[in-house]
């Protein structure tokens, strides 16, 4: 079926005055934005604003009328620093953000804070401003639009055809999680990326000599980039042929770098640190307004014809969406499974009976939580299709493997096992990106103690609400003979100290099995699975196959007729140790409640009534029993508990002796508790 689109006109063939009021309209909103606000950074929306408008005038297909219709170009601001210029991108186009929310730039409440944050009704795609995880983020998109188009796009149906555009910064480059999703961009050959480098060869400490030389050029055409260079930030044709150039390069990304001067147009400060990260002041934004012939008298000027000429994006973004959607009519009537599963993809929706054929484990069998996460993710690898991921190279010690899927790739775009490599960093930043992209249900995995490299990526996925799953094996001195570099011991916490992430440690085959049903249903922020390298014993599961108190956070294990005198806390592998100490307990006449608390995020997330039922507050003697650091366990023990945990680095040898050297066995865990008893 014929569905040929409109298209912008080029560059080359518009009317140059009003292209450049455009452009500089873009300048000056952003100049007067920082001004007004008394922070924030005018230098890259000064340099940077003919790249930016030709591709969003001219190249990028989208609609701001319905700014989350699937088939739009994605646009990242890597460089989260100069928000200001995607604000006024947004402003000037007809997306929900008017001069007044320019005029509240960086205030409280307002839609344009410092640094862009995540709003899709907004246009906004993605969290930026830590510098280089936008460039990552990108890859990640790119990965999901090669994966669905794969899975959807049919002869005359492109249900599935759009391009990733960024402008990305010295400060983006340098940083390492750049040179991690680079290369495997590269590696992967997506071809739908156009990233637009700022090369203005300034940072915020002065030029970039000082701490930068490296051929960026030959650095990217070595990870197998199409590189194009524009010597002149403001030739608009010579960006409008880079892009050209970059849409026609199917078989590899392309960066476009461009010389431009930060700060453009600043008499005193153009090419200069200081138009880097600070206002320009009322003299200076003067000087530079009569420089470039802009009214000097009125801030925050828009021109009439320049916002019309910018509103002809939702004429033709409108134009293209309607077009796509006239033909996901007929895809529906000749494709209706695929129409089906598109929508189901695209709304989050797991398909009905996903959970049909979850392991349950027999009581009394014993195997790693890594090895019961992996045969849930053999069991659902059909009943969740859209379901992709990976490992940071360790897809055999994390047992996340999808068998039928195949591996994803440049010349098997449909396989569903990515081989992130040894980038851990970039790994959970492209993640995010296939998330925010829609239609993927993205996991990755690797060892617990390599979260501290991933740790920016999960802070931003948390900030953003994307439910990204997870998966960190080998998780405690129980991995064994690796040794401390290899033993997590703050990690636990360091993550649970993360606002909007759920941690889940679950301490046996079923209630990892239920732990991965709360990854999969969740909604809002990333959900962290924390599992072991030895084997645990599973324990008796109800008859759905589920420990049904997993999902509530923490639960009554093993308790006594009446009341308790001591409750004893467990996570993960130390649950059993919980249960072997009260039996012991037991024998002596003390009456143990034994609770499983594999996560804290969900235990806070249940009444207060229900909380109560767990721990009531009359018993005070409270032992908590945990193969990490102790911190934080005083929210649960109280003043009047205990804690048993590690108060240093592990050691190189055998589990079972690094447990019994480090006082977790049951006999420690007895004797700490007959001396709780007696305190209290």
């Amino acid at each position: 079926m014929d569905m040929t689109l409109a298209v912008p006109p080029s560059a080359m063939a518009e009317d140059t005055d009003l292209a450049t009021r455009t452009i500089n309209t873009l300048r000056f909103l952003a100049v007067d934005a920082v001004q007004r606000a008394n922070s924030g950074h005018p230098g890259l929306p000064m340099g940077a604003a003919s790249m930016a408008y030709v591709a969003w005038r001219h190249h990028m297909t989208q609609d701001p009328s319905h700014p989350s219709w699937p088939d739009r170009d994605r646009f990242i601001l890597s460089a989260g620093h100069g928000s200001m210029l995607l604000y006024g991108l947004l402003h000037l186009s007809g997306y929900p953000i008017n001069l007044d929310d320019i005029k509240q730039f960086r205030q409280w409440g307002s839609k344009t804070p410092g640094h862009p944050e995540f709003d899709l009704q907004c246009g906004i795609e993605t969290t930026t401003g830590p510098l280089g995880q936008g460039f990552a983020n990108g890859v990640g998109m790119a990965i999901a639009e090669r994966w669905l188009g794969a899975r959807f796009n049919r002869p005359g149906y492109d249900v599935v055809d759009h391009h990733t555009f960024a402008i990305v910064s010295d400060g983006d480059l340098m940083e390492g999680v750049s040179h991690e999703a680079a290369s495997l961009a590269g590696h992967l050959g997506l071809g739908k990326m156009i990233y637009m480098y700022d090369d203005n060869r300034i940072t915020i400490d002065g030029s970039t000599d000082l701490s930068y030389s490296d051929d960026v050029k030959k650095r990217f055409e070595s990870y197998g980039w199409q590189v194009i260079q524009v010597d002149d930030g403001n030739d608009r044709d010579a960006i409008d042929h880079a892009i050209v150039r970059g849409k026609s390069a199917s078989d590899r990304p392309t960066l476009i770098i461009v010389k431009t001067h930060i700060g453009y147009g600043s008499p005193n400060k153009q090419d200069t640190s200081s138009a880097h990260g600070a206002p320009l002041g009322e003299e200076e934004v003067r000087l530079t307004k009569e420089a470039l012939g802009w009214p000097t008298v009125q801030s925050f000027f828009v021109p009439d014809d320049v916002r019309s000429h910018m509103r002809k994006i939702i004429e033709i973004g409108s134009s293209a969406r309607e077009m796509w959607e006239e033909m996901m009519s007929g895809y529906s009537a000749e494709h209706p499974e695929l129409a089906g599963e598109w929508t189901r993809f695209m709304n989050g929706d797991l398909d009905e009976g996903w959970d049909g054929n979850l392991p349950v484990f027999e009581s009394g069998t014993a195997m790693a939580t890594r090895s019961a996460s992996g045969k849930l993710l053999h069991a659902v690898d059909t009943s969740i299709p859209n379901l992709l991921g990976g490992s940071a190279d360790l897809a055999g010690s994390t047992n996340t493997y999808l068998e039928s899927r195949g591996d994803f790739s440049n010349t098997h775009p449909g396989g569903g096992n990515i081989h992130f490599g040894v980038r851990e960093h970039a790994m959970a930043s492209i993640a995010n990106g296939m998330l925010l992209h829609g239609g993927i249900r993205p996991y990755c995995a690797t060892f617990l103690i390599f979260s501290d490299y991933m740790r920016p990526a999960i802070r931003l996925g948390a900030l953003m609400g994307l439910p990204v799953t997870y998966v960190f094996t080998h998780d405690s001195i129980g991995l064994g003979e690796d040794g401390p570099t290899h033993q997590p011991i703050e990690h636990l916490m360091a993550l649970r100290a993360i606002p909007n992430v759920t941690v889940i440690r679950p301490a046996e085959g079923n209630e990892t099995i239920d732990a991965w049903k709360a990854a999969l249903q969740a909604k809002d922020g990333p959900v962290l699975l924390i599992l072991t390298r030895q084997k645990l014993t599973n324990r008796e599961a109800t008859e759905s196959g589920t420990v049904t108190g997993v999902s509530r956070g923490a639960y009554v294990l093993k308790d006594v007729d009446g009341t308790a005198d001591l409750i004893l806390i467990a996570t993960g592998s130390e649950v059993q140790l919980a249960l072997d100490a009260g039996a012991e307990l037991s024998t002596e006449g003390i009456a143990v409640r034994v609770v499983s608390m594999p996560s804290w995020e969900l235990f806070e997330q249940q009444a207060d009534a229900y909380r109560e039922e767990v721990l009531p507050s009359e018993i005070t003697a409270r032992l908590s029993i945990e193969a990490g650091v102790t911190t934080g366990w005083e929210r649960y023990v109280g003043s009047e508990g205990a804690m048993i945990g590690m108060t240093g680095f592990g050691a190189s040898a055998p589990a079972g002796v690094l447990f019994e050297q480090f006082g977790f066995s049951a006999d420690r865990v007895t004797e700490e508790a007959r001396k709780l008893l007696r305190r209290n």
